[in-house]
């Protein structure tokens, strides 16, 4: 087999490839042999049908066509090889010549990742916010903890803001009522805004007992999206009633003994979270100005698939489970059709760019990832997804992802060490040592995210 290399464009190459009738035998048998299996002649046994009666009866070009094809795969890749392409997505192969006995010439066109050059990225400077935690942030964050540990009793008075109503609800569209639009002993605080547009001006006033019709439009469900006429009915009005701030509470919320323990607990945390974000705001404006730096050409076809993948993710999973299609996304968010495919067309192409530029860092600085690391990375993906860690392995190997998981460890270590090279300042003109603050901004993204979880479970 002889094969040639002709480069297109940046990102893509023509590989032209001869090969040798005799080269072909073993495709040539194994293509006997499967139409041996699928097919019958009078007076021979299956499977022992002669080449020569099988050319006779069916034609040789049907024998060429599946050998051909048996063949191309482990010719093209051999090319491949040969040339060491780092190849993406699937090749557009024209068969040229096939001449029976003689020979099989064909061409295949295929995407490539573009070579980058990775200049010296050690001048890199970026600005972060500063990390500031005032008094008002730990009030906020100690009334919100207060909130959650909140009792409530019934009392026979017209709702009023903040109370906790338990109601019936009805909705009608076109007069029909929906069979999803019943929803009995819903409880619902009022001015929590969890609801719909409207009840909370349908409810303050009534007693238990009391009922009240409104318009809202449905933000779920098989109506989503319409106006609907929605009949609320109040079954019992409670009293939110909100614990002292004193030491008890901090006793009955939390490990301290004090309330100004519990604060200083707060601060910290809310530090340690301001933290993690200044990181990963770093992060961010370290890779933009990596990418400003680099020249990196974008496969058109890898970059139309990126883009088709997107907006199938957005709209067969996110808007799916919330009850929206693209068009009312669109409307919510303010947007044209064209601006949405402009903004999708950005974010993917930067996608790409960030990982070839992270992938080509990779191999520059060969860089390695271990188990230990691949396994915590496991762990984190698993909890993002509510998944367990065994269940989320389980899934990653059995789609054949590991790679993927792999890909992304590598890419993390990658900007890692631009952003060590990097000199980072917040807006008070501090430099920012990133490195020392790795361990603890790590505890507080897990700290907010178990403190999520726990949110959702509660609700």
């Amino acid at each position: 087999m002889k094969s040639a290399v002709e480069t297109l464009n940046p990102t893509r190459v023509r590989l032209t490839v001869e090969v040798p009738f005799e080269e072909l035998k073993d495709s040539l048998d194994a293509a006997y042999k499967k139409i041996n299996q699928q097919v019958t002649v009078k007076g021979f046994r299956k499977g022992k049908i002669p080449a020569r009666v099988i050319d006779q009866r069916f034609g040789r070009g049907a024998v060429l066509e599946e050998a051909v094809n048996d063949a191309l795969p482990k010719f093209y890749t051999e090319a491949v090889n040969e040339a060491e392409l780092n190849v993406l997505g699937q090749p557009e192969v024209d068969i040229t010549e096939l001449k029976d006995n003689e020979t099989l010439n064909f061409t295949a066109e295929v995407d490539v990742r573009p070579t980058i050059e990775i200049p010296d990225y050690s001048g890199i400077e970026v600005e972060v916010d500063a990390i500031e935690v005032s008094d008002e942030d730990v009030d906020k964050a100690v009334e919100e903890l207060r909130e959650r540990f909140a009792s409530t009793s019934p009392v026979e008075r017209a709702a009023e803001d903040g109370d906790v109503v338990t109601i019936d609800l009805q909705a009608k569209v076109d007069g029909e009522v929906l069979e999803d639009g019943v929803a009995n002993g819903v409880s619902y605080t009022i001015g929590s805004g969890e609801l719909l547009e409207g009840i909370d001006d349908a409810v303050k006033g009534l007693e238990a007992g009391g009922e009240a019709t409104f318009t809202s439009e449905l933000k779920g469900g098989s109506a989503a999206g319409k106006e609907s006429e929605v009949t609320v009915k109040v079954t019992q009005v409670a009293k939110r009633e909100l614990p002292e701030l004193d030491d008890d509470f901090a006793q009955l919320a939390s490990e301290f003994d004090t309330l100004d323990e519990l604060k200083a607990d707060s601060r910290k945390r809310l530090e340690n979270m301001k933290q993690y974000d200044q990181a990963t705001q770093a992060q961010e404006r370290v890779l933009e100005k990596l990418l400003e730096l680099v020249e990196v050409p974008v496969p058109e076809k890898l970059l139309a698939d990126e883009i088709q993948t997107r907006k199938h993710n957005l709209v067969n999973h996110q808007l799916g489970q919330m009850g929206l299609d693209l068009a009312k996304y669109l409307e919510i968010q303010g947007k044209t059709e064209e601006e949405f495919d402009a903004e999708t067309k950005e974010q993917a192409e930067k996608g790409i760019k960030t990982q070839f530029v992270l992938d080509e860092l990779v191999n520059k600085e060969k860089l390695n990832v271990n188990q230990e690391e691949l396994t915590e990375h496991l762990m984190r993906r698993a909890q993002s997804s509510g998944m367990s860690p065994d269940q989320f392995a389980q899934a990653v190997v059995e789609g054949g992802q590991v790679p993927m998981l792999v890909g992304e460890v590598a890419r993390g270590k990658a900007l890692a060490v631009v952003v060590e090279a990097a000199t980072v300042k917040d807006t008070k003109g501090e430099v920012i040592d990133l490195a020392d603050e790795e361990e603890e901004s790590a505890e507080a993204a897990e700290s907010a995210e178990s403190a999520s979880a726990e949110e959702k479970t509660e609700a």
